[in-house]
């Protein structure tokens, strides 16, 4: 009877069971659909992040060009008018008086300028919004920076 237990102990398979295996793959399933929808929204998160750079860089050298000459009028432009968007870096060029300023957008974010001439340091609004799908605009005016499209 002991040799017989002895024998089957020592013949004994040894490996995982299904019910282990199984355990593993739901654990690895649950980490893969916390962790999917996390990096996906981080492409979001990086276009707004752009858009929110690109609108308070603009809005800036606005700013600081209304320091300058604060009796010129302001002349903005983009890239082709208005509005452009850049497949690679596009310039936004602020010129008050004498003063002109170029800065630089990041990739793939649409500019809208408002009013395009004659704005005023309290009147002007610049609208960054990114090329990723359901990522917010930025805007950037006198009275400061916000989501969304107005200012």
């Amino acid at each position: 009877m002991i040799a017989r237990i002895r024998k089957s102990i020592d013949e004994k398979d040894r490996g995982f069971t299904l019910i282990e295996l199984l355990v593993v793959m739901i654990i690895i399933g649950i980490l893969a659909a916390i962790a999917i929808p996390v990096f996906l929204n981080q492409r979001k998160k990086a276009a707004e992040t752009s858009a929110k750079s690109d609108a308070t860089n603009i809005s800036k050298d606005i700013a600081a060009a209304f320091v300058d000459n604060p009796n010129a009028a302001l002349d903005l432009s983009i890239a082709n008018g208005a509005n452009a968007t850049g497949t690679a870096t596009i310039t936004a060029t602020i010129t008050m008086g004498t003063e002109t300023t170029s800065v630089k957008v990041g990739p793939g974010n649409t500019v809208t300028l408002a009013p395009a001439t004659g704005a005023t340091s309290t009147t002007y609004c610049v609208t960054v919004t990114p090329a990723e799908a359901g990522a917010s605009a930025w805007s950037a005016g006198g009275n400061g920076i916000k989501k969304g499209t107005t200012c």
